[in-house]
């Protein structure tokens, strides 16, 4: 859930960045397979011996989980989790100076006198949103390669070719282009139609925008990148539906995905509205998680759909949105008095201050992002309690954190989780599954 939020939450950064792709799916892994997957990247196996021993205290237990974990595993697991952190800020700088570029270079001064010629207002909003994404795109490219295509690979994470990779960005720019211009053109709308207040209407799209995407993500866009196919009719499979359909999801299958063509991780999800419901999860979880890993898994996403994540989590960031233009109209304001002749701009309902307007949302979301992590981190938690309740597999999820280490830091400080995390950390996750054993399952 909160990979598809992720993505549609930076649909709305199409005016000042580009939609980022999905992921790809198989037949279920028995116990022996997911052991040597996790062995092979540096997790110590266990068996039902080692998790029938354990303490029943939840922080010796938690810590015998994470005492599994390789010392190389974590260095690489801290590295990739802190130089991500990092990154974020790169790629604000990255985006502050190619709105820069937008503003003053003449290339882009050239194009945006090209696009005021056209005859009527809508042509000239949508041109200039073309031209705008697409630079974005291209000045943006080299940092991008390296973060999702070099990076990955350094890190064993991605599997994809080059080609392959690039193939991919091709088509999440025809989409950015297609969904990203019509955005711009409903943002420029608001703002002509409510020129005072413009920030207020422009949040009622933004808000919009992403509920929309919620419904037809699922339906259009993912299948652009994955192939979805049923899973197969299995004991497994059963369970997954039973378990849906007894919370109230709408669902009467599951489907796989093939995320091992692009990637290692695994995931899975429970995602859309109004109607387009489904259960997904990917071949990775499938080919290297235990039937027990897998239910807590699921419980954990149906957790999401059943306490409605989606539209409360469209709620709260409406909030962040809500006061994330509220700045930028004030700062546009400002920034428009001191600089906008120099930038040959006379308010923001010219569309070429559309750079101006991106760089000042893509500031105040990166400042928001303690509150985003903290929207989203809780309601991570409480599915986690959700699927344990559900699925019963305490052990399950944990063995499952323990393959998350792979990209997330396993064991930070509480304020750098607070701060960062945009899911609970791994030792915060474990121990909750352990507490709920020590409580809820007690010893024979």
């Amino acid at each position: 859930m909160n990979r598809m939020l992720r993505q549609l939450f930076g649909a709305l950064w199409l005016a000042a960045a580009v939609l980022a792709a999905p992921a790809f799916a198989q037949p279920s892994a028995s116990a022996p397979d997911a052991a040597a997957s996790a062995a092979s990247i540096g997790i110590a196996p266990a068996d039902d011996a080692w998790r029938a021993a354990l303490p029943r205290d939840p922080e010796a237990a938690t810590q015998a989980y994470l005492d599994r974990l390789s010392p190389e595993v974590r260095a690489r697991s801290d590295a990739y989790f802190e130089g991500g952190c990092w990154l974020q800020l790169w790629n604000l700088l990255l985006g502050l100076l190619i709105a820069w570029l937008l503003l003053a270079a003449a290339p882009a001064r050239a194009a945006r006198r090209w696009c005021a010629r056209r005859k009527r207002r809508v042509a000239q909003v949508a041109s200039y949103a073309a031209f705008y994404l697409a630079a974005f795109w291209l000045l943006g490219l080299p940092l991008a390669i390296y973060q999702n295509f070099v990076r990955e690979h350094q890190y064993g994470l991605a599997t994809q070719t080059f080609g392959a990779w690039f193939g991919e960005q091709l088509t999440a720019l025809a989409v950015a282009l297609v969904i990203g211009t019509l955005a711009i053109l409903a943002f420029y709308g608001a703002i002509r139609r409510w020129p005072r207040h413009w920030w207020v209407g422009a949040s009622i799209v933004a808000v919009g925008l992403l509920g929309v995407l919620v419904a037809i993500a699922p339906v259009f866009i993912e299948p652009l990148f994955n192939t979805y196919k049923p899973l197969a009719d299995t004991p497994l499979k059963r369970d997954i539906v039973a378990m849906a359909q007894a919370n109230g999801v709408p669902a009467a299958n599951v489907y796989e995905f093939d995320a091992s063509r692009q990637s290692t991780r695994v995931s899975a999800n429970v995602s859309g509205l109004f109607g387009t419901a489904a259960i997904r999860l990917n071949d990775n979880l499938l080919e290297r998680a235990t039937a027990p890993e897998i239910r807590a898994v699921m419980g954990h996403e149906i957790g999401h759909y059943t306490m409605n994540h989606i539209a409360k989590t469209l709620l709260q960031l409406g909030l962040v949105i809500v006061a994330a233009f509220a700045f930028v109209a004030w700062a546009a304001a400002r920034l428009l008095r001191r600089f906008g002749s120099r930038w040959q701009l006379e308010s923001v309902q010219d569309v070429g201050s559309l750079p101006l307007l991106g760089a000042l949302l893509a500031v105040a979301f990166f400042v928001a992002t303690p509150v985003i992590n903290t929207i989203t981190r809780t309601m991570e938690t409480e599915a986690d309690y959700f699927g344990l309740n559900l699925a019963r597999e305490p052990d399950g999820m944990a063995e499952v954190m323990l393959k998350l280490v792979e990209y997330r830091k396993p064991d930070p400080g509480p304020i750098e989780e607070m701060l960062f995390f945009d899911h609970p950390s791994a030792r915060t996750r474990i121990f909750n599954a352990m507490r709920w054993k020590a409580l809820m399952q007690p010893p024979p």
